[in-house]
């Protein structure tokens, strides 16, 4: 197996990983962000405030794309072993 081979499956291996966690990630912040400015405006500064929505949000969205994630990751793993005897060489 090549040192560039490796490098590629490990490219290709985080970019999967940014493009699964994004949506969540995205969720995340704009929730955040919109909990916090609603903390400003009101001047209520409950650290337990955001925590509820978020993960709210959070299942929400896991739920909403989890199908999708799981056909990248799915996909991955099955061009990787279908792969592997090149890699075995």
């Amino acid at each position: 197996m090549d040192s560039g081979i490796v490098i590629d499956i490990a490219r290709e291996a985080l970019w999967l990983i940014i493009k699964c966690s994004a949506p969540l990630l995205l969720v995340s912040l704009i929730v955040g962000l919109l909990i916090s400015i609603f903390q400003t405006i009101t001047s209520i500064q409950e650290q337990t405030l955001t925590f509820v929505p978020k993960i709210l949000s959070i299942f929400i969205t896991l739920i909403l794309c989890g199908g999708w994630i799981m056909n990248n990751i799915v996909a991955f793993m099955v061009r990787l072993f279908e792969d592997f005897s090149k890699y075995a060489r």
